[in-house]
């Protein structure tokens, strides 16, 4: 593993798990969601991944005019590193998804590294009624659902980020991912050193504990030696646990209301700058390490600077 001085901190500002029934503080519209990045870049994350949604019902989308003016206003209000998705919704199929890379040229990006069950319906569940009507039939749709991630999507993806100059951040949602990495290595789809985020707690992926995190470093330890770094999500309850575990291995750590939409046990986050500035603050705590800032972020990850992206 790559080793660093400084832990970065990204936050996933909105995503597409939440649907606005779960939480009033989710940000929905494009000034939303660029107000709750600046804000979580100035409470110390370094990384801001962004999705957008529909403005009038909060249904995970992929409007490149939203992306833009989302990256745009997140540009004008700090310098944190903007890191659109590649995986926007489990529904959507990746020739969707990965448009946001041409168009905008941004420093890094999500992708995912494989094929899982997303599962997401034991949600509906957990609510007598829905805000809006999409919201259920959202969430009860991954019942059937395969989040598509194959090598043909992969190898017709990964050249997109590298023609546009673009990093992209390997999502791992389970062992075999590892392992699907390094295939793509092998093959000069990818170049180290990479940037893994271990995604951990989805329903269809690997379970979230500190044993099957201790696995997943362990496992690209073997594979790529000093070649990659990596940063951890602990879905719900489990960011602060595994976020903290992963600083703590010298790795980094990702939260956000799109991971996690609780400050502590019963208390709805009312930001996503709450959930950076407690994790900062466990950061520092544990490991006694300072957060990167983003110039620091992205000199150890190379990136090619904000000047170059397209926005």
């Amino acid at each position: 593993m790559r080793q660093f001085d400084k832990t970065i901190i990204s936050c996933a500002v909105t995503g597409a798990i939440h649907t606005p029934t779960m939480s009033p503080h989710l940000p929905i519209t494009a000034e939303e969601i660029a107000e709750e990045a600046i804000a979580a870049a100035e409470a110390g994350a370094s990384i801001v991944h962004l999705h957008v949604r529909d403005e009038e019902t909060g249904e995970p989308i992929t409007d490149l005019e939203l992306f833009r003016e989302v990256a745009e206003r997140v540009a004008a209000g700090c310098d944190a590193v903007v890191q659109p998705t590649t995986g926007g919704a489990p529904t959507m199929a990746p020739e969707e998804r990965i448009r946001v890379v041409p168009e905008l040229e941004p420093e890094m990006a999500s992708c995912n590294m494989g094929s899982i069950n997303f599962g997401l319906y034991q949600l509906v569940e957990k609510y007598d009624e829905f805000e809006y009507d999409w919201e259920a039939d959202y969430l009860s749709g991954t019942r059937d659902l395969i989040f598509r991630n194959t090598f043909e999507d992969l190898e017709t993806i990964l050249p997109v980020f590298d023609d546009h100059g673009t990093m992209p951040e390997l999502e791992v949602y389970d062992v075999g991912h590892l392992y699907n990495a390094k295939h793509l290595l092998d093959r000069g789809l990818l170049s180290t050193p990479l940037h893994i985020q271990f995604v951990m707690g989805i329903h269809g992926g690997i379970g979230a504990s500190a044993k099957n995190l201790t696995h997943l470093v362990d496992v690209a330890d073997d594979l790529f030696g000093d070649d990659f770094s990596f940063s951890v999500i602990g879905a719900g309850r489990n960011e602060f646990p595994l976020g903290t575990q992963g600083v703590s291995m010298g790795g980094n750590a990702r939260v956000g209301l799109e991971d996690n939409l609780y400050l502590e046990r019963g208390r709805l986050a009312e930001s996503n700058a709450e959930l950076v500035e407690k994790m900062v603050r466990l950061t520092q705590e544990v490991t006694g390490r300072d957060v990167a800032t983003p110039a620091e972020t992205r000199e150890f990850l190379g990136l090619k600077g904000q000047d170059a992206t397209n926005f």
